[in-house]
């Protein structure tokens, strides 16, 4: 595997979204997926005083080895790289999981609403299936196109339901031009900060497993302040961020301390407008 080919990456440009794109075979996807399960019956008590969603939410980059391993996969990097060039820095990694039946969602929203970004076109999530992620499964749904139109206002609706933190979402999306992005294990979507997307619930007998990653360019500025990056390839010549390089190993003490101070650096610009506390995600501490 290398990088996109032409045709994925004129896709890519003009929708704001590509998938599938295949990364892995299904055996190396069960095995971080069951890294993952491993993880969660071991620690099942979190670490560090945070649950172990905590970690797995938000920024598990920075205390979570396997995370930062998935987000540095050449087999992902070279994809990224045939979007934003070649120099790349790792914002954040997520796992978002849902259970069979748990009812949670996620609406529609657009990623760069409240991260401080802008309208930066630098940035790409590239999302990994660790289970199949069917659309029983409740896959993400995506409005091709709808990244060029710039970012468009949200309502805060605190849906407990909702995993985004503040319930965000866009009012009156056409869903009839919605199109569904099913991914098999090892497979991922690659999608704009600006695109509109949106996931239904778990419907399936199986957990739905994926892995988020927000890939940005040195020269992306979120507002005033300057954000912590992994530098994964390349290098930062504009140096407008506080580059990390990633976890000394599992919930290392001071890499958990590193964590607090890049948490207590993120929460102003996610709580910016909002009317008290806002975690990145619901059933995280802000």
């Amino acid at each position: 595997m290398a990088g996109l080919d032409q045709a994925q990456i004129a896709r890519y440009r003009a929708d704001g979204v590509l998938h599938p794109v295949p990364v892995m075979d299904g055996a190396a996807a069960l095995d971080l997926r069951q890294r993952v399960e491993a993880l969660e019956a071991q620690h099942r008590h979190g670490a560090g005083g945070r649950d172990l969603t905590q970690y797995f939410r938000v920024n598990g980059q920075l205390v979570i080895p396997l995370l930062a391993e998935i987000a540095r996969l050449p087999a992902i990097l070279d994809k990224v790289e045939t979007i934003l060039g070649p120099d790349l820095l790792v914002w954040s990694v997520e796992l978002f999981i849902k259970e069979p039946g748990d009812g949670t969602i996620v609406s529609w929203h657009q990623d760069l609403t409240y991260w401080g970004m802008g309208e930066t076109d630098e940035e790409v999530t590239a999302w990994l299936a660790l289970s199949d992620v069917s659309v029983d499964a409740g896959c993400m749904r995506f409005i091709p196109g709808s990244h060029v139109g710039g970012l468009v206002p949200h309502g805060d609706t605190f849906d407990a339901a909702n995993l985004l933190s503040r319930g965000q979402e866009i009012g009156g999306v056409d869903e009839t031009m919605a199109i569904p992005g099913p991914l098999k294990p090892g497979e991922m979507s690659l999608h704009h900060g600006r695109c509109f997307h949106a996931s239904a619930p778990n419907r399936s007998d199986d957990r739905r497993i994926g892995c988020a990653i927000r890939y940005v360019t040195p020269e992306v500025r979120l507002g005033l302040n300057r954000d912590y990056a992994m530098l994964v390839r390349g290098q930062d010549q504009a140096q407008g961020w506080i580059n990390v390089a990633g976890p000394r190993g599992l919930f290392d003490v001071r890499d958990l301390a590193l964590y607090e101070e890049v948490l207590a650096a993120q929460a102003a610009t996610l709580a910016a407008g909002a009317e008290g506390n806002v975690a990145m995600y619901q059933g995280t501490n802000p």
